[in-house]
């Protein structure tokens, strides 16, 4: 057994976003992203309900392997959703999306963890700067 230490990185941050978080959330789904997000096309999703759910699992094309998501936390009343990303030989990634109520809309808080799961892991860790998340959702 090897045991490590993580070399891991966490950022958060809050974007505004014009509509309210009841509107908001039901686009936060791996289906219903494609209206949203230009060129977004999961290979599969595996869901009860045909849209985002606990449990819901999706993979999308990532480069060397695709990543695999799983739905941990889905709570449409208190805007929550959270899941877990993992891109095989490079990260297990935790992200955290909390939408609530802000002047002209809303604002959704946005955390990733990212752990390295090996060397190009550990690159990808050493370049996730404050500038880098705010560029796009990853």
């Amino acid at each position: 057994m090897k045991i490590l230490a993580p070399c891991r990185v966490t950022r958060t941050y809050t974007q505004q976003l014009v509509a309210e978080p009841a509107l908001v959330f039901p686009m936060l789904c791996p289906v219903r992203e494609a209206d949203w997000i230009e060129g977004w096309d999961p290979l599969v999703v595996i869901t009860g309900s045909g849209v985002a759910e606990a449990d819901c699992v999706f993979v999308t094309a990532a480069s060397p392997h695709d990543a695999i998501w799983y739905i941990t936390r889905h709570e449409p009343g208190a805007g929550v959703v959270e899941m877990i990303k993992i891109t095989p030989g490079i990260t297990a990634c935790r992200l955290s999306i909390s939408l609530r109520p802000a002047t002209g809309g809303s604002e959704a808080v946005i955390s990733y963890t990212h752990t390295s799961l090996g060397p190009a892991g550990d690159e990808f860790v050493r370049a996730f700067t404050e500038a880098l998340k705010t560029q796009h959702w990853l």
